[in-house]
């Protein structure tokens, strides 16, 4: 079977790309941009949040390995989908929750995990995630790949990004590969 991909956003894309790159099964994790008016929009350009885009992963996985359902609840445990355009500290568009489809089978799938956690009322307040066909995506500069793995004592990285792990570890042990369970970044 082919791998797949899924785009996704969460808030900081550094966020959501430490915990996409630590399961079984996914391939490659990619930080950038998607959803926007301008063409190859830069990090600067993202945060002055006028040019449409989101903060994105782009997730390639072996479906054999990892489904596509799997993959969203592990989405939806590394950000509150309830916050329109922010995630904690970081406000603006360009932090909205947002999966950004390549498929009629990816749209339905993620419409039933959104109303199936909505009526499960895990949160307060009901899920704002934008559900959208797959825009262009756009790489982030070489300098927010792989940031939390390069940068883990960065205090944005053990402030915000270490308890989204700690979490991803407790409801997820089970999809993490081998090493990733036990390992503490210090």
């Amino acid at each position: 079977m082919q791998d797949e991909t899924a785009i996704l956003g969460g808030g900081c894309f550094w966020c959501l790309e430490a915990g996409f790159e630590r399961l079984r099964g996914v391939k490659a994790v990619v930080s950038g941009y998607a959803g926007g008016v301008l063409e190859r929009p830069s990090y600067r350009d993202v945060c002055r949040g006028d040019t449409g885009h989101a903060e994105v992963v782009q997730v390639r996985f072996d479906p054999t390995v990892i489904d596509y359902a799997t993959l969203l609840e592990v989405f939806f445990t590394l950000h509150d989908p309830t916050t329109p355009d922010r995630q904690g500290a970081d406000v603006g568009t360009q932090y909205r929750s947002v999966i950004f489809h390549h498929d009629d089978a990816q749209r339905t799938q993620a419409a039933k995990t959104i109303a199936r956690l909505d009526a499960a009322g895990l949160w307060p307040n009901p899920i704002v995630t934008e559900l959208a066909p797959a825009p262009t995506f756009y790489p982030a500069e070489p300098e927010h790949q792989g940031y939390f793995r390069r940068h883990p004592r960065q205090p944005y990285c053990q402030a915000v990004i270490d308890p989204k792990l700690a979490k991803l570890r407790q409801r997820h042990r089970a999809l993490l590969a081998s090493g990733a369970a036990s390992r503490q970044e210090v």
